[in-house]
């Protein structure tokens, strides 16, 4: 089918030109990128994420299809996606559908037809900024105008948007590992790797006090990764000194770190540009070695 015309608007004024892809319409947020060559189900499904246009550097996105159960949380999170090649086609059996159905399904404008690497690369010169992606409107002078009004991530508190609205446990109740999760936008594999290991969890909504999450009686505390800006979690931080006090063990990811540090009166500020990649195994498959 013949695809129609998009357009991508960057902040300092940049356009690009390529191809729709996904639903039809248009979308906006800050732009970033990713590196990773597979996965990209889990990162669009990340929560991390949320609020962001996602440049997949990888020249090749949808190639092999998008499957249930791939994913880090309950729905797609990324607000748009620009690719060179997003594929219609793909190669795996397993596969429930291609990932431009997938897009259509979850309402995920796109464009296709970028120099990805390009734009990466301008992106690491120039720094995160707010971008706009249509395929329904090619008047620059409009979409500026409509950009304007994106707010910067700056400032911005969405880790509540992503977090689960009640608790709910993993694991083996009678375990002798007891951790209580503060949700701010946590990947499901996070929880898995964690009850692979023989761990109970208890998953707590973000805006939960300390006295609810030591009701648990838990041996430890994991602080999730997520969205946003952690300067804007006053809530979090305050959360996390009362829980540094008890002097158990406390650990987090991400967000998490960021949040830890400002508990400890340590001030964060926003990186020029985030470098977002994924973690690929190796294993040798004559030894059995995983290097």
């Amino acid at each position: 089918m013949p695809q129609q015309e998009a357009v991508l608007l960057l902040e300092d004024g940049t356009v690009c030109y390529g191809k729709s892809y996904g639903k039809l319409g248009t979308t906006s947020g800050e732009i970033c990128f990713n590196t990773g060559m597979t996965g990209y189900q889990e990162v669009f499904t990340d929560p991390s994420y949320y609020g962001q246009v996602l440049i997949m550097n990888s020249v090749h996105i949808g190639n092999y299809g998008v499957k249930d159960g791939e994913v880090e949380s309950s729905s797609v999170k990324i607000r748009g996606l620009i690719g060179r090649n997003l594929e219609e086609q793909f190669s795996r059996k397993q596969a429930n559908g291609s990932l431009d159905e997938y897009m259509k399904v979850n309402n995920i404008v796109c464009i296709e037809g970028v120099d990805t690497r390009a734009l990466v690369a301008h992106v690491r010169v120039k720094g995160a900024m707010n971008c706009i992606i249509s395929s329904e409107i090619s008047d620059i002078g409009q979409l500026k105008a409509m950009l304007a009004k994106v707010p910067s991530m700056a400032g911005l508190e969405l880790a509540s948007a992503v977090s689960t609205e009640k608790e709910y446990e993993m694991g083996n109740p009678a375990s002798t590992i007891r951790i209580a999760v503060l949700d701010y936008g946590i990947k499901q594999h996070i929880l898995k790797c964690m009850v692979d290991r023989g761990a109970y969890v208890r998953v707590y909504p973000a805006k939960t006090t300390a006295a609810m999450l030591k009701a648990f009686n838990p041996d430890g505390y994991f602080v999730s990764n997520g969205p946003g800006d952690p300067a804007a979690m006053d809530y979090a931080v305050a959360t996390l000194k009362e829980i540094l006090e008890e002097k158990k063990p406390l650990f987090g990811i991400c967000l998490g770190h960021q949040l830890l540090a400002l508990a400890n009166d340590i001030p964060t500020f926003k990186m020029h540009h985030g470098h977002r990649g994924l973690n690929h195994p190796v294993k040798n498959l004559l030894t059995g070695n995983t290097p």
